[in-house]
This record gives structure tokens, sequence and C-alpha cells, in this order.
């Protein structure tokens, strides 16, 4: 993944401490009971300080680090290897980082699915990853944005993300998110779609 720089890398720190001391008061008290001044105080900032990182409390749920390396990554990465190789590769590594951070993507995850206003903003959030997955099936492979195949197979993707994240809440946490992941792309014939669709370059 691509490796931001030490300016960026301290943002996303404290974004994520933010976050972290938001998600367990969450848990412990309620999400419409907890207060920006609460989650400021346990996170030992000022309000002021919470607004400059988060322009709203249900921002700091939906808010995620991994996102923007995964697309990055996907975007910058070998242009001569094939799309899908690059994708499942990447699926790969993610198994640690989301291992490593289970309980708080469990937590936004659930709140997000039970929130009706988190839910919406969550949708929200879907579409953008839909929109910026289609510019980069674009870019690697030469098929135009706007391309109905390249629009059917980020929309489809984005769709099977979201069906395993919902197994996972209501299973209550249990088992490997990246295994449904896998289980749910597969269930598409993900891979296949990206094969057909192939690249411009490739068959000049």
């Amino acid at each position: 993944m691509t490796v931001p720089g030490l300016r960026e890398r301290k943002k996303q720190k404290t974004k994520a401490a933010i976050q972290r001391a938001a998600l367990r008061l969450f848990k412990r008290q309620g999400y419409e009971e907890t207060t920006v001044e609460q989650i400021a105080a346990a996170a030992d900032i000022s309000e002021s300080t919470f607004f400059n990182y988060f322009p709203s409390k249900e921002d700091v749920v939906i808010y995620d680090e991994y996102d923007p390396q995964i697309f990055a990554a996907l975007a910058t990465g070998k242009h001569d290897e094939p799309l899908a190789k690059s994708i499942e590769k990447l699926i790969g590594a993610l198994g640690g980082l989301f291992e490593a951070d289970h309980d708080a993507i469990y937590e936004r995850a659930k709140l997000s699915l039970e929130v009706p206003e988190l839910r919406a903003h969550a949708w929200e959030e879907l579409e953008k990853a839909r929109d910026l997955f289609r510019s980069i099936i674009a870019a690697r492979t030469g098929h135009p944005a706007s391309a109905l195949a390249v629009r059917v197979i980020s929309t489809a993707f984005v769709g099977a993300a979201f069906e395993a994240s919902l197994e996972w809440v209501r299973s209550g946490g249990k088992g490997n998110m990246i295994d449904l992941l896998k289980k749910a792309i597969d269930a598409i014939g993900f891979y296949g779609m990206l094969d057909r669709l192939g690249s411009k370059a490739s068959s000049r």
C-alpha cells in the first residue's frame, strides 16, 4: 500500500484516536446519548479540535482510515499486472489489518447499519467508493468510466462488499470479514467479469 507522508500519518493517528474514544463511548452509553463534548473530553482534546478533524458526530463513525490507502494502492499499482490480480493480492493483504482492528471495524459497521442517520450517511460513502472504484477500473483497463460494463462491475463489487459486511454484523462479528468478502465477490463472479472486460491495451 502507498505510505502517506509524516504530516498525513500524524493526522490519521489523531483521527483514529478520536474515533476510538468515540466508539468506546457509543458502546458504553449509546450513540444518541453521546455528545461531541464527551467525545472530546475522552480523547483529551477541545471541541474545536474535534471539529478540525470531523465535521460532525456522524463522520467520526463513518471515517475509514483504510479506504484511502486501499484505493491509492489500486490506482498506483503495477499497470502491467491484471487488475483482477492486483485486487486479489490486496484483499489478501487486508486480512491482517482487519484482524488487528477487529473491534473498531465491527462497532463502526454495526452503528452504520443500526442508526438511521448513519445508515443514510454510510450509503453516500458507498456511492463515493463505487465511483472511485469505477475510475480506477477505467484508468487501469483503458475503458471509459461511463462504459456500461465498468459501471456494472464497480457497482457489483461495492454491493458484494456491503452484503459481506451486513452478514458479518448479523453474525455478531464472528468469523473473518475478509473470508466473507471473498465469498461474496466469488458469488457474483467478480474476477470473471474483470477478465472478460480486459484492457484496451491488451486487445490491440
